[in-house]
């Protein structure tokens, strides 16, 4: 399905709920779900609690349904809200213990290689250090790079659908992507002692 089948698809389901169609509403949380959870695990490390986030996220997306313009595309509409969600999540527990930022934290980016047959220990050791060293990477972006990094990398957006969700223009967006990945692509080529771009 093209991008453009896949927004009026989107658009007709949220007129369908609208309406009063909950099934409608379903089918939207189906399509969405996974989305909104990768993105709430992102800051949020107790699994219990992205699935509680990621429910009161489409519950408050369905109290507001009727409010709902289509001014942006409704995922990234369910995107502000569930970033909004996890902000609040932190605030209600920075007075227990330190929180990481949104979109901040091991496991960004790289993961754990899961050895094959014909690895040894010496390569494996060396896909573990990289896989830091780009989480690492990461982390050290400024927010709103490394926002907008993982928001094209991680869910695949587009510049566009990005700069909505940033409320920046879409010029902007493809600087901090620019200067992220720059950034990224240093730190490992020190890492790797020099090479090329991962990009």
């Amino acid at each position: 399905m093209s991008a453009g089948n896949d927004a009026e698809a989107d658009a007709f389901l949220v007129r369908e709920a609208q309406a009063g169609s909950r099934a409608a509403f379903d089918m939207l949380v189906l399509k969405y779900q996974r989305r909104v959870e990768r993105l709430l695990s992102r800051s949020v490390r107790d699994p219990a609690d992205v699935a509680d986030l990621c429910q009161e996220t489409f519950l408050a997306a369905y109290r507001a349904l009727p409010a709902f313009r289509g001014e942006s595309a409704f995922y990234t509409w369910v995107y502000r809200i569930a970033i909004n969600a996890a902000k609040r999540h932190h605030g209600h527990r920075a007075r227990q213990r330190p929180v990481e930022s949104l979109d901040e934290g091991e496991g960004t980016f790289g993961t754990d290689p899961a050895p094959s047959d014909h690895a040894t220990p010496e390569a494996l050791l060396a896909s573990r250090q990289l896989a830091r060293g780009l989480d690492e990477a990461v982390a050290a972006l400024a927010e709103d790079q490394r926002r907008a990094l993982l928001l094209r990398e991680v869910d695949g957006l587009s510049y566009d659908e990005i700069a909505d969700l940033m409320d920046c223009p879409p010029g902007t967006v493809r600087s901090r992507i620019f200067r992220a990945r720059e950034a990224v692509a240093s730190r490992l080529r020190a890492l790797l002692g020099g090479g090329g771009r991962p990009w």
